[in-house]
């Protein structure tokens, strides 16, 4: 009788399952298998881990390098055939669940003037980067805005929309984020099409801005009871006016530069129940200190050019590249230049990790916080 198999995440510390397989132990794992069961101290070790190990692996994907394919799908494929145009982001640790990092999807979606995508809604949650072009708009729950580059605008969960281009505008892009691979791990994606493929716009174009984007302001007598923040689109100009502010009064985060976060302003969370965004504004020649955190991060970088040290590899990026840092994983972010500030997009699954008490952070003690590089 075969042994050893059964054996391989043994570990000889007290308090780890240590178990090694015998020719009888081995017979007896196998009549369990046949009754569809298990001896737990056999996996016990892999399914309960010292710290988080995850599967997916540190990438980066150069918009330069993805542009022509994105642009031949515009040729390749229309809306009404694909759904959605996008290329998606395949992490190689991931692609049993199409994610880009951890439980997030990631995709570069493409439009041309004219286009209009069929109104849909769905359990998973939903958030759009623009990347580049003009004309762009999207209808969430009849909301109409129109779209330029860095704005970040949400299409929360449950709610329908459509996004679209303008006759007169240009072909554009931007970068799609979704928890679809978390709404299917826990059996709970849905997906509808909307009756009429398009639904109405129901409210003054932009209004959600014109009514809740001032900072430290809100509509005075206005309520909201809805799960997501009432601000649809975060825009690129005040976004980075404010962080261009808060670099003249803050040393900012070690770990992170000037950062901020996107927020529900009725609330003062999140702006989504199952993902967060940020924006981060490194200083000229800014090189932050390592940390490592529970939660998966997807990044673009808006401004700028630098690079990125994650899990002591460089990852080199500039305006529209996409990279991610997978949990638990030492990263470090530098700006390239020594004249001009750089900016970092990111969206995350933070808010999970809070609500479910399963939020760390640790700081990089050693090297005065910095990683030692690998190899190429």
């Amino acid at each position: 009788m075969a042994t050893g198999i059964y054996d391989q995440y043994r570990e000889d510390m007290v308090g780890r399952a240590n178990v090694a397989d015998t020719a009888e132990l081995v017979d007896f794992y196998r009549e369990l298998e046949a009754q569809g069961a298990g001896a737990l101290w056999t996996v016990a070790n892999k399914i309960e881990p010292w710290q988080p190990v995850s599967e997916s692996v540190p990438m980066i994907w150069r918009y330069d390098h993805l542009r022509d394919y994105v642009m031949r799908a515009l040729e390749l494929v229309t809306p009404e055939q694909a759904g959605r145009r996008v290329v998606y982001l395949a992490n190689p640790g991931r692609r049993d669940v199409t994610a880009a990092v951890g439980w997030l999807y990631s995709g570069i979606q493409v439009m041309g003037p004219g286009e209009v995508a069929s109104s849909h809604r769905h359990s998973a949650s939903a958030l759009r980067f623009i990347m580049e072009g003009q004309g762009a708009f999207t209808n969430v729950d009849g909301h109409k805005m129109t779209l330029g580059r860095n704005d970040f605008v949400l299409t929360p969960n449950g709610t329908w929309h459509e996004h679209g281009v303008a006759e007169d505008g240009t072909i554009c892009t931007w970068q799609d984020g979704l928890d679809i691979p978390l709404m299917n791990a826990l059996d709970a994606n849905f997906y509808e099409v909307h009756p009429d493929l398009r639904q109405a716009v129901g409210f003054p174009v932009d209004d959600s801005v014109a009514a809740w984007g001032a900072a430290a302001l809100k509509p005075a007598g206005e309520t909201w009871s809805k799960r997501y923040s009432p601000l649809l689109k975060y825009e690129w100009a005040p976004t980075y006016e404010a962080l261009v502010k808060y670099s003249k009064v803050s040393d900012g985060s070690p770990f992170d530069g000037i950062h901020m976060e996107y927020i529900n302003p009725a609330t003062g969370g999140s702006p989504m129940l199952t993902m967060g965004a940020s924006m981060q504004l490194l200083r000229p020649g800014e090189h932050t200190k390592a940390h490592r955190e529970t939660g998966s991060f997807v990044y673009q970088c808006a401004k700028g050019f630098g690079s990125s040290i994650i899990g002591g590899r460089r990852f080199d990026w500039k305006e529209r590249d996409i990279f991610v840092v997978p949990s638990w994983m030492w990263h470090e972010h530098v700006n390239g230049s020594s004249s001009d500030d750089a900016c970092l997009f990111s969206f995350h699954d933070l808010p999970v990790m809070r609500a479910l008490g399963l939020y760390r952070c640790e700081a990089l003690a050693d090297g005065d916080g910095h990683q030692p590089v690998l190899p190429l």
